[in-house]
């Protein structure tokens, strides 16, 4: 540790510190544009000099290492007037419209002008000005003029999102920030880039011109997207979501969010949302009153019921719902004496688990392992920033293996981190490739293999990427979960990692793929799993959340009774029955990450319409069909029946998780056909989301 004085306070910080790390620490503001405390130190911007003693001139605070008995003064004269004159030269070439910038009242170039900035300019030059330019349908670079060249953009593409998708060209006053060769800016983090710009260059093209940021009221909440379970800053202007932005959690999210947690809210304002419960009548649609729907319903389920037993009835739930609706469902349709519900809408296989599978490791912990093996998946587009605490720790050495197919991960690009071994194949080869890995480890350790396989020099080399090192985990992806030999997967992996000391787990698909398991969302012994439900199975069958077709790994068939809960005009072409339930903007509730963090969540608006929360929905649709359940006045008290004793924000106890598996290994060859899904077909509210829809991921149809 190193002691340093700053502004005469004393402090302590670790030796290779900046001066800037020193005033954070002692709660010292220096003024600043390029320093991003997770980004590089380019020290291009010089808004950071202050006055350290025995310096001959004003040294940067971002750039200047510490050293024992340094003395630094933020507020000296020389301080001052060294930023002042820096505020001078950034403001020469800077348009004065701050009255119609998107960035007006959250720039920190306008804050810093007040402090920093002279009442009138010297120079009468005329200013420059940047031709604009298009770079895809989320992030909007109209007003170029604007930048100032801190290069937090160009830096975060090649750091964070590991692809240069922006760069700067030319020199001086004649520097463009541009992507190459006109090129649209595709990354699935892309929208960080406009939180992390302090100007108004780049602002989001969706949110233009909309509201004024004094305008809006700030709500926290919870991405329902992927099992990151990304913490959100929901902001809303006359009980409408005009924004997405993230809220700082550094043990979840950091401080980044995907761009379908950022851009989906779009789908929550359009057309497509269902305000009125309907019924097919005659092959018409009409709208109807809330009592006349769930009656409707009752009595349908209850002649089903009568007439072919409660075996006939079922529920298809997505992951994507809350654990306090996937609770109230699983009761309502035990309750009727059935025991056909399952989450698992797009998987091939239907084992059996010993607990909830997750992903066997903290999601900080990614960013420090020392070695990886992603099994079976689009590990950037399914999971954006799991993808992106892998990659740094790549960048600091991290060695990164894959057994992935060759259609989908071809090069480094689809991975946009260094890949040290890649063992290619497709899913139905997956099995035997990951045979070959644990022969390799194996003959290392002088074992006997579980599997007969063939120690390739791909398996050797993963084998010894997994044999070295401490931190180390073996990773399945959501094409793995869905896989028709998913157990095997999952006990080869089990063994590699007892053998090699890496930990296994399940990066999960959904944002509350765990709490479904947990709330037992599952079929008992004796009920019907997803794929017998789709084939035909059912009598009656309720849709949570569920598009068959789009959510399911087949097409729902021909059921008499079809009842869907969704926000949106779903499934119109199979229901019978369409209830609107309420999005996670508009109701209270909570999911359970990859991690088995259970995060609760407040409604930030108010329903539309007609609009009721799918949690009393179901309590309702439970009373009317005389199943016993307490009278739940709040969301909070079915939480409480769910998971019992948990709090806002906490860790489900890690003995209800588990990635044990007591199925053998079964080596079969096969031809298996798995896909992965698209980044933006992943759930109903992104396929909705019209900017989404635009970007050249969502175009090409499968993530790439």
């Amino acid at each position: 540790m190193v002691e340093i004085e700053i502004d005469g306070k004393k402090v302590e910080v670790p030796e290779g510190s900046m001066v800037m790390h020193a005033a954070d620490k002692a709660g010292t503001y220096i003024p600043h544009f390029c320093y991003h405390k997770k980004l590089s130190i380019a020290a291009n911007c010089r808004m950071c000099l202050v006055d350290v003693e025995k310096a001959p001139k004003p040294m940067p605070a971002c750039a200047t290492p510490v050293t024992q008995g340094m003395i630094v003064r933020t507020q000296s004269t020389k301080a001052v007037e060294a930023q002042k004159s820096v505020m001078e030269f950034l403001l020469i070439n800077h348009p004065l419209d701050c009255p119609i910038c998107d960035q007006g009242g959250e720039c920190q170039l306008q804050d810093l002008a007040v402090g920093y900035g002279g009442s009138a300019s010297r120079y009468h030059e005329e200013k420059r000005v940047v031709f604009h330019k298009d770079v895809g349908p989320l992030i909007s670079m109209e007003e170029m003029s604007r930048c100032i060249h801190c290069t937090r953009c160009v830096r975060f593409g090649q750091e964070i999102a590991g692809v240069m998708e922006l760069g700067m060209a030319n020199r001086g006053e004649h520097a463009e920030i541009e992507t190459f060769v006109g090129d649209t800016v595709d990354s699935e983090l892309s929208g960080n880039m406009i939180d992390i710009c302090p100007v108004g260059a780049l602002t989001s093209k969706p949110f233009r011109y909309s509201a004024r940021t004094w305008e809006l009221s700030r709500r926290k909440s919870v991405s329902p997207h992927d099992s990151t379970g990304a913490n959100l800053i929901v902001q809303v202007k006359n009980n409408q979501v005009m924004r997405v932005v993230p809220l700082e959690n550094e043990a979840v999210n950091e401080c980044w969010i995907a761009d379908r947690d950022r851009f989906s809210y779009e789908a929550l304002n359009t057309e497509q949302r269902l305000t009125k419960p309907m019924l097919k009548q005659g092959g018409q649609w009409k709208e109807v009153d809330w009592a006349t729907a769930l009656e409707y319903v009752a009595n349908g389920l209850n002649q089903i019921k009568a007439e072919h037993g409660a075996g006939a009835i079922g529920a298809l739930v997505s992951p994507q719902s809350t654990v306090e609706e996937l609770y109230l469902a699983g009761q309502l349709v035990r309750g009727l004496g059935s025991d056909n519900i399952d989450y698992r809408l797009r998987h091939t296989e239907f084992a059996q688990t010993e607990g909830a599978h997750w992903l066997g490791t903290s999601i900080a912990s990614l960013s420090d392992l020392q070695a990886a093996l992603v099994v079976g998946s689009n590990l950037r587009k399914d999971h954006p920033l799991f993808a992106q605490r892998i990659r740094q720790a790549a960048r600091r050495g991290a060695a990164v293996a894959a057994i992935t197919s060759v259609a989908n991960l071809r090069d480094e690009h689809a991975w946009a981190m260094p890949v040290a071994v890649r063992s290619l194949g497709e899913a139905g080869e997956w099995l035997a490739l990951l045979a070959n890995v644990a022969a390799s480890v194996a003959q290392s350790q002088g074992v006997a293999a579980p599997v007969e396989g063939e120690a390739t020099a791909e398996g050797q080399a993963i084998a010894q990427l997994l044999l070295s090192g401490e931190r180390k985990a073996i990773l399945l992806g959501n094409m793995a979960a869905h896989h028709p030999n998913a157990s095997s997967l999952l006990a080869l992996s089990q063994w590699i990692g007892r053998q090699t000391g890496a930990t296994v787990g399940y990066l999960t698909e959904a944002g509350n793929t765990v709490g479904a398991q947990l709330v037992g969302a599952l079929p008992a012994r004796g009920g019907q799993n997803a794929g017998q439900m789709l084939a035909g199975g059912l009598k009656a069958v309720l849709l949570l959340n569920c598009e068959p077709g789009y959510d399911t790994s087949a097409p729902l068939q021909a059921s008499d009774m079809v009842i869907t809960l969704s926000p949106f005009k779903a499934n119109m072409d199979i229901s019978d029955v369409l209830l609107p339930i309420a999005p996670f903007t508009e109701t209270s509730g909570t999911f359970v990450n990859a991690e088995g963090r259970a995060q609760s969540f407040h409604a930030v608006v108010r329903p539309l319409g007609e609009t009721r929360p799918a949690w009393k929905v179901l309590r309702v649709l439970g009373d009317m069909l005389g199943v016993v359940q307490p009278p739940y006045e709040s969301s909070q008290e079915v939480l409480g029946q769910a998971l019992g004793g948990l709090g806002a924000s906490s860790q489900v106890d890690r003995s209800r998780l588990s990635n044990q598996t007591g199925a053998g290994i079964q080596l079969r060859s096969e031809a298996v056909a798995l896909a992965p899904v698209n980044i933006y077909q992943l759930d109903g509210i992104v396929r909705r989301a019209p900017s989404l829809q635009e970007t050249a991921d969502a175009r090409q149809g499968a993530s790439t």
